[in-house]
């Protein structure tokens, strides 16, 4: 079992609610998804708008959540719908290769 998953979980999951109160006009859907091999976490909001990286943001309060989330997991992406979006990301179970 890959140390600190539940940890891993706990944060990305925080970063990608916090997104969807902040930018994304309130939580509509959590969905944490767990399957052999990878957790799923999945959130949905009323925004369409389109997450994004800042791609410097140092020296700035706040703008990180998915610099962390990227550098959590195994990937994101997001699903647009006729509500919102969801954003989701993946978590390997088992220790990756590059730790």
């Amino acid at each position: 079992m890959r140390p600190n998953l539940g940890d891993d979980v706990l944060v990305a999951t925080a970063e990608l609610l916090t997104n969807a109160c902040v930018h994304g006009g309130g939580t509509r859907v959590l969905v944490l998804d767990y399957r052999p091999g990878v957790e799923r976490v999945e959130v949905s909001d009323h925004n369409q708008a389109q997450p994004r990286l800042r791609p410097d943001a140092r020296g700035q309060p706040g703008g990180y959540g998915l610099l962390v989330v990227e550098r959590l997991t195994a990937g994101w992406g997001v699903t647009a719908d006729a509500g919102g979006k969801t954003v989701w990301t993946e978590l390997p179970t088992t220790r990756p290769r590059w730790c």
